[in-house]
């Protein structure tokens, strides 16, 4: 059962508490003061965390400062006797779940309670994802290649990733620019903290600005409670936002402020909340010619481009494809349970292809033909097939 770690001064409604979710089945752990609450925390993280505003010594605020600090922090539902309009506006700025005054209405409370939870569930499930894509599938999302334009690329994430830059990564479809955003998540300090990728056309404009930064109850038709957000949902860790330039004039409106302020503000809400996450973003859009045609904000362009990193398409490194290919086929032999080889003579096939052909295409040249016998014309697949029959591989 979830735990959850009451906070306050307050000695009888500590008890009052800690009695009314033991017979709600949950355990409880509780803390007269904030300092006391922190060192806790620091023990063993709860799965929600529910403290007073005015205590001795550390305040309430000072107090959700610092947990939010901690790796692991759960929703934080702040609880006061005072009801303040700065109190509000600064514990939502700082990152409360929710705010509710004293006294209490039980059932509205065990709601707010549930929903906090299911918020800090939600959140652990995205982190432990990251966590396994981070350490189980290293050798699938790995950069391939050692030409001059590779190694540049190499130096470029090694100078940017230990920094906290907004990165624009540039480049044709299937170069690589989500694996490059990876890569410098993977060697940044923030690459223990989430990493949540989001595409800007997979969602519809509707949907898009609930998505990434979440909405108050009664935002919208439907919207019986509070939703958090992607980006708060990613605190501390990476955003990366692919295909930035195909992103809805309204929502470039909003993603300029976070990288202005490092606030956002939830749909139909009125108070800004403070958000600790890095932003990398990639597109293969002419976003020059996206700024002349009043498609795209210029000032957020600008914003944009202060570190940007290009893709180098295969034609420009084909000396890279026997590796590549053989890469691709050790990654897909176990899922197809045939052998892990590949001749030279169909690596060497494989790098004859020519044209704008992305990794994606070049996938089924890689694996095909190992599957199917000889390194015949027929054996390719058709993205691959050029008029080379008569040419021997060199030895």
């Amino acid at each position: 059962m979830a735990e959850i770690l009451i906070v306050d001064d307050d000695h009888h409604l500590r008890q009052g508490f800690q009695r009314l979710l033991d017979a709600e089945g949950y355990e409880t752990r509780t803390a007269a003061s904030a300092e006391e609450a922190l060192n806790l925390m620091r023990e063993k993280m709860p799965q929600c965390v529910v403290m007073d505003v005015r205590m001795p010594g550390m305040d309430g605020l000072e107090a959700l400062k610092r947990m939010r600090a901690l790796e692991g922090c759960p929703p934080v539902v702040i609880m006061t006797a005072y009801s303040t309009t700065e109190t509000a506006i600064e514990a939502t700025r700082l990152g409360a779940f929710d705010y509710m005054l004293k006294p209490f209405d039980i059932p509205q409370v065990l709601e707010l309670l549930q929903r906090a939870l299911a918020a800090g569930e939600s959140q652990r499930r995205h982190e432990a994802q990251s966590a396994e894509e981070s350490l189980g599938e290293e050798d699938d999302i790995r950069l391939v290649g050692h030409t001059p334009p590779m190694q540049e690329l190499y130096k470029a994430i090694g100078r940017v990733a230990p920094t906290d830059a907004l990165v624009l990564i540039r480049g044709e479809s299937g170069t690589g620019k989500e694996l490059v955003a990876n890569a410098i998540w993977r060697y940044s300090p923030r690459s223990r903290r989430p990493f949540s990728v989001i595409n800007c056309v997979a969602i519809p404009d509707t949907l898009l600005e609930s998505e990434l930064f979440g909405y108050e109850r009664g935002a919208f038709t439907g919207a019986q409670h509070r939703r958090i957000g992607r980006i708060e949902q990613a605190a501390g860790g990476t955003i990366f936002l692919d295909e930035i330039g195909d992103m809805p004039p309204g929502i470039q409106a909003k993603l300029l402020r976070l990288l202005q302020e490092k606030q956002i503000q939830r749909l139909g809400g009125h108070d800004s909340v403070d958000v600790d996450v890095r932003i990398i973003a990639a597109t293969n859009a002419n976003l020059e010619q996206a700024v002349a045609d009043g498609r795209f904000r210029e000032d957020l362009y600008y914003r944009l481009k202060v570190v940007t990193l290009w893709t180098p398409p295969l034609r420009e490194r084909r000396e890279d494809i026997p590796a590549l290919a053989a890469f691709l086929l050790h990654r897909q032999a176990a899922e197809l349970h045939r052998p892990d080889d590949l001749s030279h003579d169909k690596r060497w096939r494989c790098s004859t292809c020519t044209g704008p052909t992305p990794v994606w295409k070049k996938t089924p040249c890689a694996i095909w033909p190992a599957w199917t016998g000889p390194a015949t014309y027929a054996n390719f697949p058709m993205p691959c097939r050029r008029p080379w029959s008569s040419t021997a591989a060199p030895r």
